[in-house]
């Protein structure tokens, strides 16, 4: 079976951002990586001083369908916890994007993989 195309980082954050204003939620990029093939990590803002982090599995980040897997990196984080953790996942991937989506109920329509 042919492995569908994968969709470019930017454009990838860009229809997830926009996705999530359709649904009342507010989001905004963090940190601009790689147009092509950053990894894409995303912050959930719970709006009650807990944040869950998200990151790219090990192995392949795209699955059959070609659609972005996640794995939790953290849950119940404070937002020094959370800049601590994007500021080391940058000083060895510069290329990365960060993104934070407010969502008080889930985890903006994403599905973490177990790790």
């Amino acid at each position: 079976m042919a492995t569908p195309p994968r969709l470019k980082s930017r454009f990838w954050v860009e229809a997830f951002l926009r996705t999530c204003q359709t649904q009342g939620k507010f989001g905004a990029v963090l940190h601009a990586g790689d147009d092509d093939a950053g990894a894409v990590f995303v912050v959930i803002n719970h709006l009650d001083g807990q944040h869950t982090l998200l990151g790219p599995p090990p192995g392949t980040a795209i699955d059959d369908e070609g659609n972005r897997r996640f794995e939790l990196r953290g849950s119940g984080l404070d937002w020094q916890q959370v800049s601590e953790k994007l500021r080391a996942l940058r000083s060895f991937d510069s290329d990365l994007w960060a993104v934070e989506v407010e969502d008080r109920t889930g985890l903006a329509g994403l599905v973490a993989v177990k790790a």
